[in-house]
């Protein structure tokens, strides 16, 4: 991999991909980032999150998320490129992610609203009756600006980590529909015209066995408001999706799927963005490294470019080598996905393979995105940290990748976990055996088995390098498979 290689996404995509066949409409959709896109994200970027009118002028509620025409021909633009109908149409998920690492390479944020617009759109096309499907599904499969966006809605003032605990969001059954109360804290996409909202039937058990998941409108069967914002939030980046709180009065919703399965489909939609985010972990960081070598090759310092320095040259390399590693993580995660897709409770072996190398590429693409962002401020020099050049403002974004749908500890956590009940590392390795020497995967699988042997709570404290080195010795076997 050299520098030339990550200058823009098509260019780095069909290095790693070498049987993509980039179609029309991906090239044209980065050279509207690249003439236009780039101005109106880093506009957005600077200006802040959209603002919201709770009222029209006759005091009646309204909650109108208000964007710059700028913005929404940005946001529409992905859209009409089909980063969801696609996925759809060409029944490929692939589809979907691969427009969605182009939008990430030039804003994170906006591949945010895609991400929970796709994560609405497969569980309602999955779950859903045929009434819900034929109503709602064709508003989100739309191939002009009239398409209905998506929404996830888990968290709750209390966090997001232990769902079983804090979602405290109560749904009562009336007339073969639900009625839900209750608030959610983090609502990236407020405002959208369909959320898949995480609430507690009436009756329930306590914990996330209690949990189900049902499907919510903006509007109720009558037209009126069906749920109310609160307020908007002030985040240091992602800026190009407005994330809120949500009120819920006796708001009209569907059950999708079976009442106990609703864990499960719960996980579901957190796994379709657990892989958007390593997606967009990795072309922030390409992004990153991109800006670090056009910096460094103009920079000059001693008699020549910076870029030629034997230090700062050696540590391209390795950020090279690094990057292609997490690119096959994370697209290791999409295959798997589009591949058990349309698996239900119980699920298949394959499928708890895919839980396992989904938090892996979480976790890892993460943290990568942010230490190459950090690191291409630091080529930088000071001009990496002034808020007027754009290279700050990737370790913002990154710092936000890092937490969105669970963070680095939650990803450990659960990758544990899926060890332990299903024997996800076996699955792994078995994976795996092709592409590694004999020797190395024997060593790793030792390594794993002591840990997964040791006292739970010592278990636990030490899950991290474990973790971390099962992550990067993943990464590397999958870098020989492409």
């Amino acid at each position: 991999m050299t520098l030339d290689k990550v200058g823009t996404p098509l260019t780095f995509l069909q290095q790693m991909l070498p049987e993509l066949a980039v179609e029309p409409d991906m090239k044209q959709l980065q050279q509207w980032w690249e003439k236009k896109g780039k101005a109106v994200s880093a506009a957005t970027d600077g200006a802040g999150t959209p603002w919201l009118r709770m009222f029209d002028r006759f005091g009646d509620r309204t909650d109108d998320i208000l964007l710059a025409p700028e913005y929404r021909e940005m946001l529409m633009h992905g859209y009409k490129a089909g980063v969801i109908w696609r996925a759809f149409e060409e029944n490929a998920l692939t589809a979907s992610y691969l427009r969605g690492y182009l939008t990430a390479f030039y804003d994170p944020g906006l591949y945010c609203p895609y991400t929970v617009s796709l994560a609405t759109a497969v569980p309602l096309e999955k779950y859903g009756t045929a009434e819900l499907k034929e109503r709602f599904l064709p508003q989100m499969l739309k191939k002009d600006e009239t398409v209905w966006q998506g929404a996830t809605w888990m968290t709750e003032a209390g966090g997001g980590s232990d769902l079983g605990a804090n979602v405290e969001t109560l749904a009562r059954p009336r007339n073969g529909k639900w009625l839900l109360t209750g608030e959610k804290y983090f609502a990236s996409n407020v405002g959208a015209e369909l959320a898949v909202v995480a609430a507690r039937p009436e009756g329930a058990p306590d914990g996330v066995r209690g949990l189900a998941l049902f499907l919510l409108p903006r509007h109720s069967t009558d037209g009126t408001l069906n749920y109310e914002i609160r307020r908007l939030k002030d985040k240091i980046a992602t800026r190009s999706v407005p994330t809120g709180e949500v009120v819920l009065k006796q708001s009209e919703a569907w059950l999708l799927g079976r009442p106990e399965w609703g864990i499960y489909l719960i996980l579901e939609v957190l796994n379709i963005s657990r892989v958007a985010n390593s997606v967009a972990s990795v072309a922030l960081a390409q992004r990153a490294l991109a800006e670090a070598g056009h910096f460094a090759g103009k920079r000059r310092a001693f008699g020549k470019t910076i870029l030629e320095q034997p230090l700062l040259k050696k540590q391209f390399a390795d950020r090279l080598a690094g990057l292609a590693d997490a690119f096959a993580l994370a697209w290791e995660a999409v295959r798997l996905l589009d591949e058990v897709r349309d698996q239900t409770p119980p699920y298949s072996e394959r499928y708890h393979l895919f839980r396992l190398v989904a938090h892996l590429a979480k976790y890892w693409t993460a943290e990568f995105a942010a230490q190459s962002a950090k690191w291409s401020m630091e080529v930088h020099g000071g001009m990496g940290v002034l808020g007027e050049y754009p290279v700050e403002r990737w370790l913002r974004e990154a710092m936000i990748l890092s937490i969105w749908e669970g963070t680095p500890h939650r990803q450990i956590l659960d990758g544990v976990e899926v060890m332990e009940r299903q024997g996800a590392h076996r699955l792994l390795f078995e994976h795996l055996e092709a592409l590694v020497e004999p020797g190395d995967l024997e060593r790793m699988k030792a390594q794993v088995d002591d840990h997964l042997a040791l006292p739970e709570s010592e278990r636990e404290a030490s899950a991290e390098e474990v973790f971390s080195n099962l992550a990067r010795f993943a990464a590397c076997a999958l870098r020989q498979d492409l």
